[in-house]
């Protein structure tokens, strides 16, 4: 057996030894070839010889040390998102029949996010007769431009005096759309309603007969159109959005009023923490009252205007201070009781944010010129008697303070309590002629006016979105017996409910103090006629619960109903006006 001894060496022997190995192993190979090809050795061709290799291994690998880094690697946080909260103090009254639904219509989502447009179209039907519509149509998602079209109608042929002489129906129209052009978008609105209601708040034991429907018919038509541009680019120094419009009011017994709009809001940025805004708008009004209104001999034509700019500059500081500095300067035209035309007003309010984006405070002082218009108050109050004298509340001095709350993800809170002085503050009077109809009527001083107000908004998610709003006010008349038609605390209490993929659930509950309202009885004196004599009178309170539900079938087809004034409770929003029973409403919901 031949022996074959290799003995590996480290890299730090020669440098020919390696080759060494090669070699010595080569000749090895070729050795045995040779051996294997010799003949006459009695040998076998073709075998191989036994040998021996032995490898001794005392080579040590050894590496650089490595270096090591001990420091963890650091990320840099996320931007912190700017989340403001917007909180708004709205009028909110309930509708002054049951017609409108106190719940909004809700569509129940979609399963996921598709490119679709959100259109879609709903039909019910319900006792007292009612027709419950409703179309949705927008454009899709694009850069350049964007259109809707919403178009509503209610209606209930009977209500809950004499059939048919308490019947209501209410239908309007609003398109909207945009065009942008860069940071700018050009914007065009335009609105239509068509009102009808009865004055059904006679009273039947005075009455020898029925009325017709058709001779206690009051109608509305608004019409509405607004053009304006604004800006885009919320990072821009200048921000802005002007516009023009017009407004159009007519009733059936001939009142007409146009109106001209103007207005605009306008902000410079300084600075990061300071800028200048502007806010102004005007309006002017030609009002027409045909012959035998209010004992008129004459058509009467009236022109009534206003303007008021408030400008300001503001401070945000990095300590959590914010201070706006202005002045609110107003002018209308209206003289009503010798208010004076002119006012100015202070418009500084300074907050502090006592933990940011969880907690701030503010206070201030204001005061305004507050635009009336028969446009709205035929949406307040449709029974008010035509050929009424109105004119613009001016409200101020005011002292306000509150605060804006979200201490914990999810709740959001915010109270508000204001101080002021109003002239030409209007309320509704039962008028002496016929008691179904109001005047509107003003005290013959200013006024103190106190407001409480406190909502709080918790929403979990998609799935739960509870809310409650309150309002206290308190109107120190003085030559008015009471504050008629306006009650002192006004509630409601909403809430949504998404129970599963498919089913929604909503509910409103509204409570509103009673409020007091004009009767007339005969007096004890005897000429004739007999005169009548003023009496307060006082109505209900208001308690209403409504509830709603959405069920969907398929992707595009829902059912819902809905139930308005579920405790069946027959109160009065105005005097000797009875809302409807309990009114429920269902239907289909069809969405492309």
């Amino acid at each position: 057996m031949n022996h074959l001894k290799v003995i590996k060496s480290s890299f730090t022997t020669a440098a020919g030894r390696p080759w060494l190995l090669a070699v010595g192993l080569g000749g090895a190979v070729v050795f045995g070839a040779q051996a294997q090809g010799q003949p006459g050795k009695g040998k076998a061709r073709g075998t191989i010889q036994d040998a021996e290799i032995e490898i001794v291994k005392d080579r040590v690998n050894t590496l650089p040390e490595a270096t090591r880094n001990f420091e963890k690697i650091k990320l840099a946080p996320p931007p912190k998102p700017t989340r403001q909260v917007t909180y708004t103090y709205p009028d909110f009254r309930l509708p002054a029949t049951r017609l409108n639904p106190s719940v909004q219509v809700l569509t129940v989502a979609q399963e996921e996010l598709e490119p679709l447009t959100g259109n879609y179209v709903k039909l019910g039907l319900g006792n007292y007769g009612s027709v419950y519509g409703r179309a949705h149509l927008h454009s899709t998602r694009n850069d350049q431009y964007s259109y809707g079209l919403d178009v509503r109608h209610n209606s209930s042929s009977t209500g809950p005096v004499d059939g048919k002489n308490s019947g209501a129906s209410l239908t309007s129209a609003a398109a909207t759309g945009e065009y942008y052009m860069g940071t700018a978008a050009l914007g065009l609105a335009l609105d239509f309603a068509r009102d009808l209601y009865h004055f059904y708040g006679y009273d039947r034991s005075k009455l020898t007969t029925e009325p017709s429907a058709d001779d206690i018919k009051q109608t509305f038509t608004r019409f509405g159109a607004r053009a304006y541009a604004r800006n885009r680019a919320t990072d821009a120094a200048l921000q802005y959005e002007v516009g023009v419009g017009f407004k159009r009011f007519g009733d059936r017994y001939g009142v007409g009023e146009n109106n001209f709009l103007v207005g605009g809001k306008v902000g410079y940025a300084l600075s990061e923490t300071s800028r200048l805004t502007l806010d102004a708008q005007g309006s002017f009004i030609s009002e027409q009252q045909p012959l035998g209104l209010v004992g008129q001999t004459i058509d009467q034509s009236r022109t009534r205007n206003f303007f008021q700019a408030t400008p300001a500059y503001e401070l945000t500081g990095k300590t959590g201070l914010s201070l706006t500095l202005g002045a609110t300067l107003g002018y209308s035209s209206d003289t009503l009781r010798g208010v004076g035309k002119g006012m100015i007003n202070p418009a500084v309010r300074l907050g502090y944010a006592v933990v940011p984006e969880k907690f701030q405070l503010y206070a201030g002082l204001g005061g305004a010129i507050q635009r009336v218009t028969r446009y709205d108050l035929s949406q307040e109050n449709p029974w008010l008697a035509p050929g009424q004298t109105l004119a613009d509340t001016h409200a101020g001095p005011t002292v306000y303070g509150g605060f804006t709350a979200t201490p914990v993800s999810g709740l959001e809170l915010a109270a508000r309590g204001t101080f002021g002085r109003s002239r030409n503050l209007y309320f509704y009077q039962n008028a002496l002629a016929d008691t179904s109809k109001f005047n509107l009527v003003y005290d013959s001083t200013a006024i103190n006016v106190v407001n409480v107000h406190a909502e709080a908004l918790y929403s979990a998610g998609e799935k739960v979105r509870v809310g409650v709003k309150a309002d206290y006010n308190h109107y120190g008349v003085k030559g008015l017996a009471q504050a008629y038609g306006r009650p002192a605390f006004l509630g409601t209490l909403y809430g949504t409910y998404n129970a599963s993929d498919k089913l929604l659930l909503g509910a409103n509950f509204y409570y509103y103090s009673a409020n007091y309202g004009i009767g007339y009885v005969l007096s004890p004196t005897m000429p004739q006629p007999a005169p009548r004599t003023a009496v307060d009178r006082q109505t209900n309170a208001v308690i209403d619960l409504s509830l709603r539900a959405d069920y969907r079938l398929t992707p595009k087809f829902s059912v819902f109903a809905m139930g308005n004034n579920l405790t069946g409770r027959r109160y009065q929003r105005y005097l000797n006006y009875q809302s409807q029973g309990v009114n429920v409403v269902g239907g289909l919901t069809y969405a492309f």
